[in-house]
């Protein structure tokens, strides 16, 4: 399997390359060169794996000749085994139709971990046969940082990054980042928005002074070995539900377009998606972009769901270059516009490839907390900003053929969001007791303006040169 950039101006690379990449050296997002497809027998015989089992089949075609059948299993075998669930993304039913896909049982609580637990493995894997170090530079909106610092903290070889903005992430997700102290970990809250640090870190991939002298590395949704593993709890999710025979529709929370892009994915390897709804907050340039092709930025406006807070989502180039029919030239004629204007409209070609299978929903806050609300008094269930926001949208979907069930994505675990909960039902959620003594660890982070030039000097100072 070889990989190519959604802006056509890259090196094809393998598996392990991309991996270590991250971003294409031309800005653009790497991508399988075609897309591997299962029959509807292979699919069907996926039913009764374990997870690890089912995640190396989904994977393998990803990663060709780069990790053997019996090693990529070895490795998601390591990867979920730390998951509190034995299910690793277990569903949850709340009525005749609505159901949750629960993906908040790994180490940090959230939806990263699923990648990123075993993206921290490939990188060890890969590094182990070279003799290179890397450096990770990464954005967060509040999960990604804490996944990826749980997933790489004392690993040799690697460093690691993170920027996330000041005061717009929520104590529990600041603390699970700020709280590692491993001498590898260095975190850095920036004044701005998600939209600024993430425009730092992709600066940073094509700054010839950092990658000249660092092996520089993602680990956000724009790695493809991240969003390829996300690729599998839908085919989990599916089965479970009656596929191949039978059709699922997902409602996804989605501010960086990586989780539900993954349900893209997994359409086009064969497994019968009758719908994917993509549910944002206010800071709605998704669902402006699938309801009227208008994928226009605005400022982001704070919310209660601060991991959705986003007015740039990187992964949806990904989807604007399958939906162009891979014209390459196209994207990167349409991305550098974006990228000077904030200003992209979508072509006609572009909007009926993803009205095949995506639809959109903007839920304000009154509606989320009605979500919250109603998951609570009719269901017993205790549901975060982002999670409730998934299913209000599933809620309000209209047009699906009735023997369709719909799954929300459960990103993330009620406690990450206490105030938000707190404020929406009455009561609290406790975090789990593998983390219960957050609030009691000490922090270390430093605060830095946002100006590229400061950034990139801290992390230059303090990063390892690559080996060359």
């Amino acid at each position: 399997m070889k990989y190519v950039s959604t802006r056509g101006n890259a090196p094809a690379l393998d598996f392990e390359g991309v991996t270590l990449a991250g971003l294409a050296s031309d800005g653009g997002l790497y991508v399988p060169e075609a897309w591997p497809r299962f029959t509807h027998d292979a699919i069907a015989a996926m039913a009764g794996m374990s997870y690890a089992e089912l995640a190396q089949r989904v994977m393998q075609p990803f990663v060709g000749d780069c990790l053997t059948p019996d090693r990529l299993l070895e490795l998601t075998t390591l990867a979920y085994g730390r998951f509190s669930h034995a299910a690793v993304t277990p569903l949850k039913q709340l009525d005749e139709r609505q159901w949750l896909l629960e993906l908040f049982h790994g180490p940090t609580l959230a939806f990263k971990d699923v990648a990123l637990q075993l993206l921290g493995l490939l990188f060890e894997e890969f590094l182990g046969r070279r003799d290179d170090h890397l450096t990770i530079v990464g954005a967060t909106s509040g999960d990604t940082g804490s996944a990826a610092i749980d997933a790489v903290a004392g690993r040799a070889k690697v460093d690691i990054f993170m920027l996330h903005p000041h005061g717009r992430v929520s104590d529990v997700q600041r603390r699970q980042m700020t709280t590692v102290l491993a001498p590898n970990v260095h975190n850095i809250a920036i004044d701005g928005s998600f939209d600024d640090a993430q425009a730092t870190v992709k600066r940073m991939f094509n700054d010839a002074a950092v990658t000249g002298r660092f092996g520089i590395a993602a680990v956000n949704s724009i790695n493809w070995a991240r969003l390829m593993a996300q690729v599998v709890y839908y085919f989990a999710a599916a089965l479970q539900l009656g596929a191949p025979q039978r059709k699922v529709a997902f409602a996804v929370p989605t501010g960086n377009f990586g989780d539900v892009f993954a349900g893209y994915v997994a359409a086009q390897m064969g497994l019968p998606i009758e719908r994917l709804i993509v549910a944002t907050n206010i800071n709605d340039i998704l669902h402006r972009a699938l309801s009227s092709g208008d994928y226009s930025a605005g400022s982001v406006t704070p919310t209660a769901a601060p991991s959705m807070d986003i007015q740039v989502s990187s992964n949806f180039e990904r989807l604007l270059f399958d939906a162009a029919g891979r014209d390459a030239t196209l994207i990167a004629t349409q991305m550098k516009a974006f990228e000077a204007d904030k200003v992209l409209q979508l072509t006609n070609a572009q909007r009926a490839h993803m009205g095949h299978l995506f639809t959109s929903a903007r839920t304000t806050a009154e509606a989320m907390i009605a979500s919250q609300r109603w998951a609570f008094d009719a269901c017993g269930e205790v549901l975060d900003p982002h999670t409730a926001i998934g299913l209000d949208a599933a809620r309000a979907a209209t047009g699906l053929p009735a023997d369709v069930p719909v799954v929300t994505l459960a990103t993330a675990h009620p406690a990450k969001f206490g105030d938000a909960v707190q404020a929406a039902i009455g009561q609290r959620p406790v975090l789990p007791e593998r983390v219960g003594d957050l609030f009691d660890r000490e922090e270390r982070y430093d605060r830095l303006p946002g100006d590229y030039e400061g950034l990139r000097d801290y992390i230059i100072t303090r990063a390892t040169p690559r080996h060359v």
